[in-house]
Protein backbone atom coordinates (compact mmCIF):
# COMPACT_ATOMS: atom_id res chain seq x y z
CA UNK A 1 0.00 0.00 0.00
CA UNK A 2 1.67 3.51 -1.03
CA UNK A 3 2.17 6.04 2.06
CA UNK A 4 0.89 9.55 1.06
CA UNK A 5 1.42 12.73 2.72
CA UNK A 6 -1.88 14.38 4.62
CA UNK A 7 -2.03 18.10 5.49
CA UNK A 8 -4.00 19.02 8.85
CA UNK A 9 -4.74 22.13 10.42
CA UNK A 10 -4.53 22.59 14.19
CA UNK A 11 -4.25 24.72 16.94
CA UNK A 12 -1.33 25.43 18.34
CA UNK A 13 -1.85 24.02 22.00
CA UNK A 14 -3.32 20.87 20.17
CA UNK A 15 -0.36 20.15 18.79
CA UNK A 16 1.33 20.76 21.78
CA UNK A 17 -0.48 18.15 23.77
CA UNK A 18 -0.19 15.99 21.06
CA UNK A 19 3.62 15.97 21.14
CA UNK A 20 3.46 16.16 24.93
CA UNK A 21 1.44 13.38 25.25
CA UNK A 22 3.87 11.56 22.42
CA UNK A 23 6.71 12.34 23.73
CA UNK A 24 6.05 10.26 26.75
CA UNK A 25 5.38 7.20 25.61
CA UNK A 26 8.30 7.75 23.40
CA UNK A 27 5.77 7.84 20.08
CA UNK A 28 6.57 10.21 17.09
CA UNK A 29 3.95 12.68 15.75
CA UNK A 30 3.20 10.03 13.03
CA UNK A 31 3.00 7.50 14.75
CA UNK A 32 0.43 8.49 17.77
CA UNK A 33 -1.67 10.30 14.76
CA UNK A 34 -1.61 7.27 13.37
CA UNK A 35 -2.80 5.10 16.08
CA UNK A 36 -5.48 7.62 17.12
CA UNK A 37 -6.97 8.06 14.07
CA UNK A 38 -6.87 4.53 13.48
CA UNK A 39 -8.51 3.98 17.11
CA UNK A 40 -11.62 6.61 16.42
CA UNK A 41 -12.12 5.12 13.01
CA UNK A 42 -12.68 1.68 14.71
CA UNK A 43 -14.91 2.94 16.89
CA UNK A 44 -17.03 5.01 14.02
CA UNK A 45 -17.41 1.88 12.25
CA UNK A 46 -19.21 0.49 15.14
CA UNK A 47 -21.62 3.42 15.69
CA UNK A 48 -25.43 2.45 14.32
CA UNK A 49 -25.65 4.97 11.79
CA UNK A 50 -22.56 4.25 10.20
CA UNK A 51 -23.61 0.37 10.38
CA UNK A 52 -27.21 1.12 8.97
CA UNK A 53 -25.73 3.76 6.13
CA UNK A 54 -22.62 1.76 5.45
CA UNK A 55 -24.33 0.95 2.10
CA UNK A 56 -26.13 3.94 1.37
CA UNK A 57 -23.43 5.98 0.37
CA UNK A 58 -25.84 8.80 -1.90
CA UNK A 59 -27.71 9.66 1.20
CA UNK A 60 -28.20 13.37 1.38
CA UNK A 61 -28.37 15.59 4.22
CA UNK A 62 -31.97 15.61 5.09
CA UNK A 63 -31.95 11.70 4.78
CA UNK A 64 -29.32 11.22 6.57
CA UNK A 65 -30.75 13.17 9.53
CA UNK A 66 -34.34 11.19 9.19
CA UNK A 67 -31.88 7.81 9.20
CA UNK A 68 -30.48 9.16 12.51
CA UNK A 69 -33.54 10.25 14.00
CA UNK A 70 -34.98 6.61 13.44
CA UNK A 71 -31.54 5.38 14.70
CA UNK A 72 -32.34 6.82 18.46
CA UNK A 73 -35.67 5.08 19.16
CA UNK A 74 -33.59 1.80 18.51
CA UNK A 75 -31.87 -0.89 20.93
CA UNK A 76 -29.28 -3.10 20.72
CA UNK A 77 -31.56 -6.00 19.15
CA UNK A 78 -32.96 -3.57 16.58
CA UNK A 79 -29.47 -3.07 15.88
CA UNK A 80 -27.36 -6.21 15.07
CA UNK A 81 -27.42 -7.12 11.58
CA UNK A 82 -29.20 -11.05 11.11
CA UNK A 83 -28.57 -11.46 7.62
CA UNK A 84 -27.01 -10.06 4.94
CA UNK A 85 -27.57 -10.47 1.19
CA UNK A 86 -26.01 -8.67 -2.00
CA UNK A 87 -27.15 -8.58 -5.28
CA UNK A 88 -26.06 -7.17 -8.35
CA UNK A 89 -27.79 -5.70 -11.42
Amino acid sequence: MATRTLIIKMDESEIQDIKDVASIFHLTLTEFIKQATKDYVSRLKKDSFYRLSVNVREASAEESAEILEEIDCLNDDDLSIVSSERYTL
